[in-house]
């Protein structure tokens, strides 16, 4: 049985995978790591996306509350940008998990350039 500590580590992590499960965090994730470092204004995120702005403001409030999305003020313009930190502890989490004890997936497939590589089907057959 894991620690209290690990559980919930588990359960920070659970919940920011539920965060950027919905499909338009998402796409505002993938915005925000484009515009990396700059990061961008709602306006634009709602322009690219076509998301109303009370929908868009709930959404990045929940990106926000579970540190995947940090808001800088300039002026009167919210810049938001990706919290990289949050995304690279997801990635070691993940990487933990499945490298380095089960091996479940090698690490040199998870830095390759290009789509992965199809080895199983989804039934796990080759």
């Amino acid at each position: 049985m894991g620690s209290r500590t690990d559980n919930e580590r588990v359960i920070r992590y659970a919940d920011r995978f539920a965060a950027m499960g919905a499909e338009p965090r998402l796409r505002i994730m993938q915005l925000l790591l484009k515009a990396h470092p700059q990061g961008l204004v709602a306006g634009d995120i709602q322009e690219e996306l076509g998301i109303p702005a009370s929908t868009l403001s709930h959404h990045l409030d929940k990106l926000k509350n579970e540190e995947l999305v940090r808001v800088r003020r300039e002026g009167t313009f919210l810049w938001h940008t990706a919290d990289t930190g949050t995304l690279q502890e997801i990635l070691a989490f993940l990487y933990a998990e499945c490298c380095t004890g089960s091996k479940a997936v090698e690490p040199c497939g998870l830095v390759s350039i290009g789509p992965p590589s199809r080895k199983f089907s989804r039934r796990g057959k080759k």
